[in-house]
């Protein structure tokens, strides 16, 4: 989880210095480059982290229930981004 927190401190301190008035052009789209590759790694961890939450919380599910002793995995909704379904 802390290179998630370092992930998210390095955006926050892109987005800072882009907001910078002496930040030329050149380097403000540089910043923002980088920005947009971490956000895609960050998006990407959040993504595994709520299918392993489903998991588990269709394992919980199937316990209270007495259905079976294996979790289910069901897809989940990542707003386009075309990885419904994959494997963890």
């Amino acid at each position: 989880m802390k290179d998630f927190e370092k992930k998210i401190a390095r955006l926050e301190q892109l987005a800072e210095k882009m907001r910078e008035p002496d930040t030329t052009l050149e380097k403000s789209f540089v910043l923002f480059e980088e920005g947009v590759a971490l956000a895609r790694e960050l998006k990407n961890e959040l993504d595994e982290l709520q299918g392993k939450v489903e998991i588990l919380l269709n394992s919980l599910e199937d316990t209270n229930t007495g259905e079976g002793v294996r979790p289910t995995v069901k897809p989940f909704d990542t707003e386009g981004s075309g990885d419904e379904g994959s494997p963890l």
